[in-house]
């Protein structure tokens, strides 16, 4: 059985994270999802807590027939990369390969002797940033998340969540 990795904050689960995890899953049996800094929370870059990420993506995986063959691990952050793969490899089950786009994640796996493949996205132009200040500014984000993280994030009021966080550090 071959299990890959993948690693992000998913604030918010997004189309470009689903697509991703549906692609790597063609090529593992199964994935594990690493949400990173899992402390963070109610903060401009992080608004939403690992709880909540959990289960936005859980709600998409559900729906598309995948979250079977998913473990999602949360993980706080070290301020220390050379022991960062580290914690990542404690807190999960056995992987053989990280799937990542990000050099800096590349580099550290590889330097432990994991395997790193490059993901392939066609949604190069999405991201969290965008959607949160899409959130903030009124402007049409749901069609950038899959249908079923969109029921739970209006559920939430992810929306009062965002502008409430940014309202916040405004005023810091």
């Amino acid at each position: 059985m071959k299990r890959g990795l993948i690693v992000g904050r998913f604030q918010p689960f997004h189309i470009g994270h689903h697509r991703a995890i549906k692609k790597i899953l063609a090529k593992v049996d199964e994935l594990i999802i690493v949400i990173g800094s899992a402390k963070q929370s109610h903060e401009q870059k992080n608004p939403f807590t690992a709880g909540e990420r959990i289960e936005m993506i859980s709600e998409a995986l559900r729906a598309g027939g995948l979250y079977k063959k998913c473990y999602i691990i949360p993980v706080e952050d070290v301020q220390e990369n050379s022991i960062w793969t580290t914690k990542i490899i404690t807190y999960c089950p056995k992987f053989d390969v990280v799937f990542t786009n990000n050099p800096l994640v590349k580099q550290l796996f590889e330097g432990v002797k994991f395997k790193v493949e490059k993901m392939v996205s066609d949604e190069k132009d999405i991201d969290g940033v965008k959607i949160r200040e899409m959130m903030l500014n009124g402007n049409e984000w749901k069609k950038l998340i899959p249908k079923p993280t969109v029921l739970y994030l209006e559920k939430m009021k992810a929306v009062q969540r965002v502008k409430a966080v940014y309202a916040k550090e405004q005023k810091e």
